[in-house]
């Protein structure tokens, strides 16, 4: 349960009891698991360039681990995402050089999604085929990890502008 963490995880019922923990009162409770997608790296690029993506349920996970990154964390990368006028700046200043240099930017957000996508299908397969248990369409975090992923970095690619 440790990658996976213990909330939806159904060893584990209800959650993990940490006794001693006086804060949680001697209720179960229930953890996401380990992530790369607890860094704040990619959704303070998302923020800035203002990369936005559809509801669904990967989104969903990522805004639930939000809550797991450090206040100071979450405070720059909400801050971003309220200031960040970036692609509105290049899209009205009509200059086909900034427009090059963002899309640059956009383009590395995409492509790092897309190496993201190679190395998880691989490390998802190949810990599948050791184990009878390990589904291979569902990741760490639980979700269908291949057709969300997908759509993040196609959403990504989406936010190019017209050079």
């Amino acid at each position: 349960p440790w990658i996976h963490g213990w909330k939806d995880n159904p060893a584990l019922g209800g959650g993990l009891v940490y006794e001693g923990v006086e804060e949680t009162g001697g209720a179960p409770q229930a953890f996401r698991g380990q992530t790369g997608s607890q860094s704040s790296i990619v959704p303070a690029m998302d923020a800035l360039l203002s990369v936005g993506h559809a509801a669904d349920p990967l989104r969903t996970f990522l805004d639930e681990l939000h809550a797991y990154r450090p206040p100071a964390h979450r405070r720059l990368i909400e801050d971003v995402r309220a200031a960040s006028h970036v692609r509105a700046f290049v899209e009205a200043s009509g200059d086909a050089g900034l427009k090059t240099l963002y899309n640059e930017n956009v383009s590395k957000l995409a492509r790092f999604r897309t190496r993201h996508l190679e190395y998880a299908a691989s490390y998802i397969n190949k810990q599948a085929s050791q184990s009878a248990g390990n589904d291979p369409d569902v990741g760490t975090g639980g979700t269908p990890f291949m057709k969300y992923l997908k759509k993040h970095r196609d959403e990504a690619e989406a936010h190019l502008l017209p050079v």
